[in-house]
Order: structure tokens, then sequence, then C-alpha cells
């Protein structure tokens, strides 16, 4: 019966609800036998004769038989001790003696003391003099426990209760379904998860703050899980697109070698160089891919060590001289004397540098410049490459990073002097090797005007 959540929170509230009340009738009912109203009136008599004694002290104090009229009046019995605790006086000497009153640290007005026979007594006190203490007693009203409870409490407390217990369960059951509905959502939206074709849509965060916390986890959850079965989806689309070509094309020539089309020595031998180029080319986007995955789960074999970055980058610009000498664009080097070391990949960050100078080289035309520079900023290392040549149009820059993708039908992405047609790996895999040295790489670019990428190295790294 009491199975789900919403059934058992409402059962939870009434019980709590429950005990609250009875735990309210038993104070109720203890402080009703601990002051009954037979008691209250006592101490009202009490309160009043004192006050008419204190009003008048010296009277009473020269003529204590004087207290007789006022403890008649009032039925009080009274009582006058001196500062060494001894009794003076007492209206009702036959009595069982009443001990010297307790300091009173409570504040109460009234308090109870027992007398020889065991019997309790209300009273007063109050000091009349230096040597004079004035008690004011009464004995305490017996009044049966069932009496009170049936007198003065038991209706009450039956309407008053019922009430109370109608309305908080009323309340528990509003209050269970403001968890319990926005829960049992979540619930229902993640058992249905992912039938549908379309993409699921947002819960509603409602109830709770820590429920509206969970439901804001699951959709962000959700909507990383679309978000990575939609980038593996482009992937495969993306790997079969680039593999297509390349098979295609070895697939062709490797026929036309076997019907003898390609029937000239001249000609099977273009076709097996084809057909290599492009076996070539598949292995290397293979390793690339494969490259890219380590890169990005964490398990590349990084080998740490203090790299001279000033030895490293005087390399890549030895290493592209020629190219640009080719291609008539100036390769220039700027950077401070003393560049500190890193402490790094040194072969991995150098090719980052490998794959952002190609490019640049790739897409400068004659007469232009490439700049490789290095600046020591606090904490990190800064190295820009920058290009006058053709830029990056602004929708392209979100995407540069991505796998595959290219900004334009020429751009390589990472393949090389050679000017074969790359897969558009090199960025992504540039990417996540300054990621994996915790930096971070960004782009600013105009179309006709140049690129420049900067890399942020931490020296911390």
């Amino acid at each position: 019966m009491f199975t789900s959540l919403r059934s058992r929170l409402w059962l939870s509230y009434a019980f709590i609800i429950t005990i609250a009340l009875s735990i309210v009738a038993i104070v109720l009912l203890v402080f009703l036998l601990r002051n009954p109203l037979a008691s209250r009136e006592i101490q009202q008599r009490l309160r009043t004769a004192q006050s008419l004694i204190v009003a008048t002290p010296q009277k009473f104090i020269d003529n204590p038989n004087s207290l007789e009229e006022i403890t008649q009046t009032y039925n009080v019995r009274t009582l006058v001790f001196n500062s060494a605790r001894q009794l003076v006086f007492d209206s009702n000497s036959n009595a069982p003696p009443l001990p010297f009153p307790r300091r009173n640290l409570l504040g109460r007005n009234v308090q109870t003391a027992r007398d020889a026979n065991g019997e309790a007594w209300l009273y007063t006190f109050k000091r009349l003099s230096r040597d004079r203490i004035l008690v004011i007693a009464a004995p305490r009203p017996r009044v049966p426990a069932l009496n009170i409870f049936t007198d003065q409490l038991l209706l009450p407390i039956v309407e008053g209760g019922l009430i109370a217990f109608l309305f908080s369960l009323v309340l528990a059951f509003a209050l269970s379904r403001w968890v319990a509905d926005p829960l049992q959502r979540v619930v229902v939206a993640a058992q249905n998860y992912p039938e549908g074709s379309e993409a699921m849509k947002p819960i509603s965060p409602r109830g709770p703050h820590e429920v509206q916390d969970l439901t804001r986890a699951f959709n962000s959850m959700v909507a990383r899980v679309e978000s990575t079965q939609k980038s593996q989806r482009e992937f495969v689309a993306d790997v079969s697109h680039e593999l297509k070509t390349p098979l295609t094309s070895i697939q062709g020539f490797a026929q036309a070698i076997l019907d003898n089309t390609a029937d000239t020595p001249e000609a099977r031998k273009q076709a097996a160089q084809i057909i290599y180029d492009e076996a070539g080319r598949m292995h290397r986007m293979a390793l690339n891919l494969l490259d890219l995955a380590r890169l990005e789960a964490g398990t590349a074999d990084l080998k740490m060590s203090p790299v001279d970055m000033s030895a490293l980058l005087h390399n890549i610009v030895e290493k592209f001289t020629r190219q640009a000498q080719k291609a008539e664009v100036a390769l220039q080097l700027s950077i401070p004397e003393n560049l500190p070391s890193f402490i790094g990949d040194g072969d991995r960050l150098a090719q980052v540098f490998t794959n952002l100078v190609d490019n640049a080289l790739k897409f400068t035309p004659a007469n232009g410049q490439v700049t490789l520079s290095a600046v020591y900023a606090g904490a990190e290392l800064e190295i820009s490459i920058t290009d006058t040549g053709i830029g990056i149009p602004d929708e392209a820059l979100p995407r540069l990073f991505d796998r595959f993708y290219q900004a334009d039908p020429s751009r390589a992405g990472g393949e090389t002097a050679a000017g074969r047609r790359g897969a558009g790996l090199g960025l992504a895999i540039a990417q996540e090797i300054v990621q994996a040295h915790n930096g971070r790489i960004s782009v600013r670019s105009e179309v006709g005007r140049g690129t420049t990428f900067v890399i942020h190295l931490p020296l911390a790294a």
C-alpha cells in the first residue's frame, strides 16, 4: 500500500504530526497537574496577603499577632523568620513546621515546599526588614488527574486536535506531492529515455531546492548525452566521407590493373602510385585519429622534460625556411633573449607549431609574411603564429578546432608541404596537445588581412 514515495512521505508527515499533537497534549496535562485552577486561586490569595503586609511592614514587625486578621481573612498560614533562619512567628503552630524558604533562582512568584510530614505547600516570601523574613503559605490542593483531564482538557484537545490533524493531513498530502511529483517526472523521463526519436525536452524544475537541483542536473546530463551522441554520429559520417574518396580511388585503379585497362607500363605505374598515395593518406588519417583519441582520453604518452623553447622555435623556423622561400613568403622569428624553459613534451609541442606554421605558409600569398613570436607573460608563455594570408570567416572560427572541419576546401588543417588535401584533424590534435599541457589555444582572424593563433602555456605545468 505504502510503496510509492508520495504515500511514504504522507505517512511520515502524518506520523510526525500525531507525535507533535500528543506531546502538546501531554505538556498541557502536566501543566494543569502542576498548576490547576485551584492552585492559581491560592497563588492569588498568597500574593494579595503578602502585598497587604509589605505595605506596612513595621506594624506587623512590632506586633506579629496582628497578622492573625489577614491570616483568617485570606485563609493562609503566616510565618516570620529571623536572619538566623529561626522561626519567630507561625499563625498555625499546630501544623507541621515548614523549612526556611529557598532562594528563588528561577524568579517564580510562588514556590513549593514540603513540611515535616511531606505535605506540599505553596508559599511566597518577602523580606520585611534586615532581621525579619515574611512567608505566606497555603496547602497545595490535591486534584485528581482524571478530573483535570476530563473537566479542563479533554474537550479542547479533542476539538482542536481533530481540526489540527485534518488540516495537517491535507498539508502533508500537499507537501508530499510537492516533493514527490517532480521526482516522479524525472524517474519517468529516465525510464523512457531514449525511446523517442526526437530530443527529449528539458524537465521544468519544480519542488524543493534540492529537487530542482536534481532536475537541472538531469537536464544537463541528457544534454551532454545527446551532444555526445550527435558528435559520434557526425564523427562516423565524417570518417566515412573522408575514407570514401581514397577507397574509391584505390578500388578504381586496382580494377584498372586487374582488367588490363591500364595496359601500358606508364598507366600501371600511375595506378600503383595513386593506390600508394591514397593508402598512405588513409594510414595517416588512421594514425591521426588514434592519436586524437588517446589525447582526448588522457592516455597519450607525453614525455615531460625541460624544453628549451627558444631552441625549439628556432628549429621550427629553420625547418620551414626553404618552404617559405619557395612560396616567396617572409618567415620571421621574434623572441626575447633568455626565454624561460618549459616543462613539457618537446616533440608534441613541435607537432603543434609545425602544423600552425605549415598552414600559415600555405594560406599566405607571395610577398606575404609569417611571424613566429613568443613573450614571457607572468606565469605563462604566449607563443603566436601570425600570417598576412587570406584569413578565416567569422562564422568558421567557433568550429575551427572541430574534427574534420575545414573552413575552406583548400584548407588542409594538418597536411603539409606536399600540397595534399588534409582530413581536418591537425587543429583538433593541436588543441588536445596544448590542453594536455594545461594550456589553451585561441585564434583571431580577419578575412583578407590574416590570422593569428595564440598558444598560452603555463610555466607551472
